[in-house]
């Protein structure tokens, strides 16, 4: 069963004919992690958040099709589209910060979620909260602001915070791509639990060994094309695009 469907997806930078995406078609079955990867500014991050309707004001979607669980979104009136889209996917971005309210206790700002949007009551929702922190190790970070976290313990936060909504859809934009070297293992860790979990997933990511292991799907974009794609093993195996042999080369 197909989850997202993107169809012949366009966009450009509003007021000009400067292609952001040309013509991008993807399918993501139900637990399939799709990986996109691809030089900067290839497009990569622009998918996801045409998805869940975040692209810059400065792009606009000339033509395509994106399906949410059968039902288009580009159809939809903006306020009922992120109804839809808030209720069933989730973003983790590249800054955790942008997620995340630095001012605020990292326990209490996944409690309010529940309670505020969900209905649940405040017992039930810490709780949840700390089930959540324990499930990306941070147990100990209940009572602790972001500001004061490592870039690592902020990031596995948001994912905590994105999973107290139980969204059907995750969709990765980098999540490594501002952290240390050290950090970023351990935020992979909590990635691929996730996927071993049967999730759907789409991950933008620069981690080649961590797609080619994690996804069951790699899509190389270049210049805002889908250039290539199919199973990791065989995408970089055995890639057949030039373009794509020269990018594994510079990122090997």
């Amino acid at each position: 069963m197909s989850y997202l469907v993107i169809k012949g997806l366009s966009a450009r930078l509003k007021g000009t004919t400067f292609p952001i995406l040309r013509n991008v078609s993807l399918t993501v079955g139900a637990g399939e992690v799709h990986g996109l990867v691809g030089e900067s500014g290839a497009g990569k991050s622009m998918i996801g958040k045409a998805v869940l309707g975040i692209l810059p004001s400065s792009i606009e979607i000339t033509h395509g099709a994106i399906e949410l669980d059968g039902v288009d979104l580009l159809s939809l009136p903006p306020a009922e589209r992120r109804r839809r889209i808030g209720a069933t996917a989730a973003l983790i971005p590249q800054d955790p910060l942008t997620a995340l309210n630095p001012s605020r206790r990292i326990g209490p700002q996944i409690t309010n979620r529940l309670v505020d949007i969900l209905g649940w009551s405040r017992t039930e929702a810490e709780a949840r909260a700390r089930k959540l922190l324990a499930r990306v190790g941070l147990s100990e970070k209940e009572g602790a602001f972001p500001a004061f976290m490592s870039g690592g313990q902020q990031q596995r936060a948001a994912i905590a915070r994105a999973l107290c909504m139980e969204p059907r859809a995750m969709l990765f934009d980098e999540p490594t791509s501002a952290l240390d070297p050290e950090l970023v293992g351990e935020v992979l860790q909590v990635i691929r639990a996730l996927a071993d979990e049967g999730r759907t997933m789409v991950l933008v990511t620069h981690e080649m060994k961590f797609a080619r292991e994690v996804a069951s799907h790699v899509i190389y974009l270049h210049n805002g094309v889908i250039e290539e794609e199919g199973p990791p093993d065989e995408l970089f195996g055995a890639p057949k695009s030039e373009r794509l042999k020269q990018f594994l080369k510079t990122v090997s």
